[in-house]
This record gives structure tokens, C-alpha cells and sequence, in this order.
């Protein structure tokens, strides 16, 4: 099933479904996500898409990729790197990444991610049964402003790089875990202005959905709305030669097999 939030003309919020690929019609869905959902046959085509989710929190696994960490001259890791961003950098699908002015940043990157949504209290999860824990998947862009990573302004941690406001679109909707079958064998690319830049697939994780649930919940409750995002492939664009920072006016898709597209301007 794919679900998604939408917001009508007269302001009300709602889970949907889309009808078709490219979710111009939604039908509403009735309860929620976590507890149960089901269609009401109510359908809307007037509507503002929303990120699926309002996240509990937004935890994030840096050089998860074989080839990202090759092109970053990075050796791989010997467990999971965590960082976190501010849940309130979420962005909806089809609104613009908006490139720092006040903390000015001039190299503002993209990376593509398939994000797990984990649907009920995680404690202490093991690889056999962590896939349970999760209710379905999305997409994420985890944006961020490579020059705020360096020494110089303080990124020995990253979680300021990439939590400016807009730095986390996430959508267009959740596909639940029952149609997407093995998360870690799935088509993964972005393109900016219509270029395919990241082109990949999620078996080149170093550490696999599995893995990352028993390593993030170890000793650490994960509630349900917590969203991880899982890494992101070669092909960033401080990987580029030259190097290819997103721009006002960029067009950016990320798109992952199974679940579909999200697109960003950006301003």
C-alpha cells in the first residue's frame, strides 16, 4: 500500500493513497498508519502534497554506500556512522531546498536515500528480527551544505551541515514493507536538471537494513515514526570533477524502484 498526507484546500490533513503513478488523484484514508488505515472510496484531486511523515526523529548513516565511500577516499567503517538532523529541516515533495544565506553556504550537495520508517517501539532489535519493526519505506534527500562539514567551521560533527531548514525532503508517499520485499535490492538514482548522476542500487550498502535497525537500537528505544536514513550511493556532488553544487533554479529527482519519485527545486 502507499501512503502519503495531503493537505485540502480548506486546510484539512490526511493520509491518502495515490491512484495511479503519478498521484494527481489521492483517496483518503481513514485511521493512521501505526495503528491501522483503510480507504474510505472518498477521492480529492484539489490538494498540496505532503511529506508522509512527521518524523519523531531523523536519524541518518553517513558512508553506507562501497562506492560513495570509495569517491570520498573514505575507508569503509567499522559500525554504523550515526549523525542526526533537526526534524524541522523536513521538506515536502515539490517545495525548493533553500541554499543558506544567513549561515552562508556555497556548496550545498545531494544525496539520495531510501528511508525506513520504523512502525512500532524498537528496543534492542537483532538482524533476524528487525525488518519487523518496520512499517514501510520512503524517499530522502539528505541535503547538505558541504562547507559547514570542514574543521574550520566546526563539522568534526555533521549534524549542522544538514540541518538547515528544507535540508531533509522527504516522499512522496510510504510504500508499506509488504510490496517492497527485500529493501536492500532496489534501484536507487538522482538526477539533477534531467542529468543521472547517482545511479546505484541498495545492495552496495556496507552495513544493510537489518544491520542498521540492531545497531540503532541497541540500548536505544526507536519509537514508532522514527525515520532512518539508510546512506547514499556514488555519484555526490562533491564526488563530481569538477565539483557540482546545486544552484538556484536546479530541478532535483530522486527516484528508487518500487516506490517512485521525489522532486525539489531549488532556491
Amino acid at each position: 500500500m502507499k501512503i502519503g498526507r495531503i493537505c485540502l484546500q480548506n486546510g484539512e490533513t490526511h493520509y491518502a493513497s495515490p491512484i495511479g503513478e503519478l498521484g494527481n488523484i489521492m483517496e483518503i484514508l481513514e485511521g493512521d498508519p501505526f495503528q491501522g488505515i483503510y480507504p474510505t472510496g472518498r477521492k480529492e484531486s484539489h490538494f498540496k502534497l505532503l511529506a508522509p511523515i512527521v518524523p519523531k526523529a531523523i536519524l541518518c548513516v553517513g558512508l553506507n554506500y562501497r562506492k560513495h565511500a570509495n569517491e570520498m577516499g573514505t575507508e569503509f567503517p567499522n559500525y554504523p556512522i550515526l549523525f542526526f538532523k533537526n526534524p524541522s529541516a523536513l521538506l515536502n515533495p515539490r517545495e525548493d531546498i533553500v541554499i543558506p544565506r544567513n549561515l552562508v553556504s556555497t556548496k550545498v550537495d545531494y544525496e539520495g536515500e531510501l528511508a525506513v520508517i520504523i512502525g512500532r517501539t524498537c528496543l534492542n532489535a537483532n538482524r533476524e528480527n528487525a525488518l519487523d519493526y518496520v512499517m514501510g519505506y520512503t524517499i530522502a534527500n539528505d541535503v547538505s551544505a558541504r562547507d559547514w562539514q570542514s574543521k574550520e567551521r566546526g563539522g568534526t560533527q555533521w549534524c549542522r551541515a544538514k540541518s538547515f531548514d528544507s535540508f531533509a525532503p522527504m516522499g512522496p508517499w510510504i510504500v508499506t514493507s509488504d510490496e517492497i520485499g527485500d529493501p536492500n535490492n532496489l534501484q536507487i538514482s538522482t538526477s539533477i536538471n534531467g542529468e543521472r548522476l547517482q545511479n546505484s542500487t541498495t545492495a552496495d550498502m556496507i552495513f544493510n537494513i537489518p544491520s542498521l535497525i540492531e545497531f540503532l537500537s541497541g540500548d536505544t528505544t526507536l519509537e514508532a515514526g522514527t525515520v532512518i536514513l539508510t546512506g547514499t550511493p556514488e555519484g555526490v556532488g562533491a564526488g563530481q570533477v569538477p565539483e557540482r553544487w546545486l544552484q538556484t533554479g536546479d530541478q532535483c529527482c530522486v527516484e528508487i524502484e518500487k516506490i517512485g519519485v521525489l522532486e525539489n527545486g531549488v532556491a
